[in-house]
């Protein structure tokens, strides 16, 4: 079996970019997406300051989360480790954008120039309109790979099978070969070289790996990571290092997760209700409505919204397709109970809602590339938050209508208010235990006192209130539900578009060329202060 890796030596790049150019020559890339970059790590303070010029790119994963999450399968794996992009499935999702932990995904939805606006003839010849709306990456340059296993050349000798970066390389940083192959340039490499993957803690086992130092040297003693986020005297100073906040994942990927939610927690308590009240249809359309709203933003998010029943095509793997089939039988399903006013065929619409509102909260927890979606955390705080919001907007409901159930509906919002911040509150303390990006914990910081008193301390005093005063029940249980549904969707809506910084980029050494010492690991932008 054959495995294509990667090799960087730090101790050899010189940051001269030439492996960029290289790169978007041979693919014809444009001036927005870099599928091989070269990051710029500069630390300490002077006389004492390292330098490290670190490339990175797609890393071709052993085990690519981009691919499991993929729900048309446009993103395949091939049997030779290569990650590919099928660019006529592809509808612009950008799901694996999100899951990749090494920011190595591009979606472009319109052409972009190194001028502006003016195409040089060039760009105008080479352009390739079906990367647009989609994803794309590097690909390893596999159209020379297969060239020279066709012509009996090998990849990663001769220039002619081997990926355009590493044939431009003019310090000799970058190598290529198959691992797998004892007797291989890169794994003769790798026993001589001490090494080591960025990420590996992730468990995604990529194929691109960064050398440092002979192997029979000294090894330089372990060092926790220096974790640092401003450009202050003798801190890190770093280009595009830090994580950064996804821009794929707008308000409309939001409210999905928004309208969904609650729409699910919606028609839960309505099919609980029937048991014991009728005419509950308005509650249960309303509900059915909300959710196929969420599922409709996302039309107007995806590149190729054309292609959008492409998502029905990969539920043995992606959470978004298992999302898709479930809502198949859900909406049928619901407007049959609601139709014959049926409190079983109500229930079992409910179950069906619920596990819809868990492929939700499986989609975040399946990006591994933004550290607050992947922590395990993140799944009872979906699944509360949905069915607490649920309750808020039965509860204003029936105090509207002022049903006889709206007292107990009442008690049950304040318990799951609670339930709510309880979660919200483990959540967080998983997120500090784990490590997450700085300014992820600065937005929660500042979201935290708003959710604490609108999200339970306000319903829990107008329930109260509305118990003990008669005549300003129905106002104030309204007002109540109104609050637990709004710091829910806010919650969501802060979740997905302004916390969602994306993994960054780290480093377990930093080499130091010619005489000195290896430098600590360096993981910029990065906080292990409890939230």
């Amino acid at each position: 079996m054959t495995r294509w890796v990667t090799i960087a030596d730090l101790e050899r790049c010189v940051g001269c970019q030439t492996c960029t150019v290289a790169c978007r020559h041979a693919n014809a890339t444009s001036p927005a997406v870099q599928w091989r970059k070269v990051l710029d790590i500069e630390a300490g303070s002077y006389p004492n300051v390292s330098r490290t010029f670190v490339p990175v790119g797609c890393q071709h994963c052993a085990d690519p989360p981009c691919m499991h999450v993929c729900p048309t399968t446009a993103t395949r794996q091939r049997a030779d480790g290569i990650v590919t992009i099928d660019y006529e499935l592809c509808i612009g999702c950008a799901y694996c954008e999100v899951a990749c932990p090494y920011q190595a995904r591009f979606l472009e939805h319109t052409p972009h120039f190194a001028y502006g606006g003016a195409a040089m003839p060039n760009e105008i010849e080479r352009a390739d309109m079906s990367r647009m709306g989609v994803a794309q990456k590097c690909t390893y340059c596999s159209d020379r790979i297969d060239f020279g296993i066709e012509n009996g050349v090998a990849p990663g000798i001769d220039a002619r099978a081997t990926p355009a970066c590493v044939n431009s390389c003019i310090a000799d940083a970058l190598h290529f070969g198959d691992i797998e192959n004892p007797d291989s340039n890169v794994s003769r490499l790798l026993r001589e070289q001490r090494h080591f993957r960025m990420h590996e803690e992730i468990g995604t086992e990529p194929s691109f790996y960064y050398v440092y130092g002979r192997a029979d040297e000294m090894p330089v003693a372990p060092s926790d990571p220096v974790f640092a986020s401003s450009m202050g005297a003798g801190e890190l100073r770093t280009r595009g290092v830090e994580p950064s906040l996804q821009k794929h994942w707008d308000w409309k990927a939001a409210g999905n997760f928004v309208c969904g939610g609650a729409g699910i927690g919606l028609f839960a308590f309505t099919a609980l209700a029937s048991f014991w009240q009728s005419s509950l249809a308005a509650p249960g359309w309303i509900a059915m409505a909300l959710v196929a709203a969420g599922l409709l933003l996302l039309l107007f998010k995806i590149g190729r919204p054309w292609r959008s029943l492409y998502v029905m095509l990969q539920p043995r793997r992606s959470w978004m397709t298992r999302e898709a089939w479930v809502a198949a039988v859900f909406f049928p399903l619901g407007a049959l109970a609601i139709w014959f006013a049926s409190p079983a065929l109500m229930l079992a619409a409910a179950v069906t809602g619920l596990l819809f509102l868990f492929c939700q909260a499986m989609i975040l927890r399946a990006a591994k590339g933004i550290p607050a979606w992947r922590i395990p955390a993140v799944v009872p705080l979906i699944i509360v938050t949905g069915i607490a919001e649920g309750s808020g907007l039965f509860l204003a409901a029936t105090a509207l209508m002022q049903a006889p159930l709206a007292a107990v509906v009442a008690v049950a919002a304040v318990i799951l208010a609670v339930l709510r911040f309880w979660t919200w509150r483990s959540y967080l303390a998983a997120l500090a235990n784990e490590g997450a990006p700085t300014r992820m914990f600065a937005v929660f910081d500042a979201f935290k006192p708003w959710f604490f008193l609108i999200g339970l301390a306000l319903p829990a005093a107008l329930i109260a209130f509305g118990f003990f005063s008669a005549s300003a029940t129905t106002a104030a249980f309204a007002l109540a539900g109104l609050c637990i549904a709004f710091t829910g969707s806010a919650l969501k809506l802060i979740l997905v578009t302004r916390a969602s910084f994306n993994q960054g980029f780290a480093l377990e050494h930093t080499p130091v060329r010619g005489s000195g010492l290896a430098g600590p690991a360096v993981k910029p932008g990065w906080s292990t202060i409890k939230a």
